[in-house]
C-alpha cells in the first residue's frame, strides 16, 4: 500500500529560504567591503555615487547579460575621474605603473557594486 509522506509546511515552498540565503550573501559582502584598505574605500565611494545615477529601471547594470564593452567603458570613465581628482590633490603619485593595476582594481570594485545592486532591493533573480 502507498504511504504518503507528509512534508512540513516550510519544506513545501522552499523559496523563502532562498531569499534568506541571498540576504545573507549580501550582508557578508557588505561586511567584507568595510574591511577594504583606505584607498579602495575611497574608490568604492566614487563608484557608488556614479552608480547611483545609473540606478534606474532599464539601466545597463540591470541587463540580463550586461555588455562587456559598456562596463569596460564605464570603468575607464571612473578611472579617469579618480585620476583627475588625485592629480588635483597630489602631483607626485601619478605614476603610470600605479594606474595600470588601479584600473583593474576599479573594474573589480565596479563589478562587485553592480552585483550588490542587482541582487539587493528586491531585484534578485528569483524575487518578483
Amino acid at each position: 500500500m502507498y504511504e504518503r509522506k507528509i512534508l512540513p509546511f516550510y519544506m513545501t515552498y522552499p523559496l523563502p529560504m532562498y531569499y534568506q540565503e541571498e540576504d545573507t550573501i549580501i550582508r557578508d559582502l557588505e561586511y567584507l567591503q568595510q574591511m577594504y584598505p583606505a584607498e579602495a574605500k575611497r574608490y568604492q565611494k566614487v563608484i557608488a555615487s556614479i552608480l547611483d545615477k545609473l540606478d534606474y529601471e532599464g539601466s545597463l547594470i540591470y541587463d540580463e547579460y550586461p555588455d562587456r564593452w559598456q562596463l569596460y567603458k564605464l570603468s575607464m570613465e571612473i578611472t579617469d575621474r579618480i585620476k583627475r581628482e588625485e592629480q588635483g590633490k597630489e602631483e607626485n603619485e601619478g605614476t603610470p605603473e600605479k594606474w595600470e593595476w588601479m584600473g583593474d582594481m576599479i573594474q573589480i570594485l565596479l563589478f562587485y557594486e553592480i552585483y550588490k545592486r542587482r541582487h539587493n532591493r528586491g531585484r534578485g533573480i528569483l524575487k518578483f
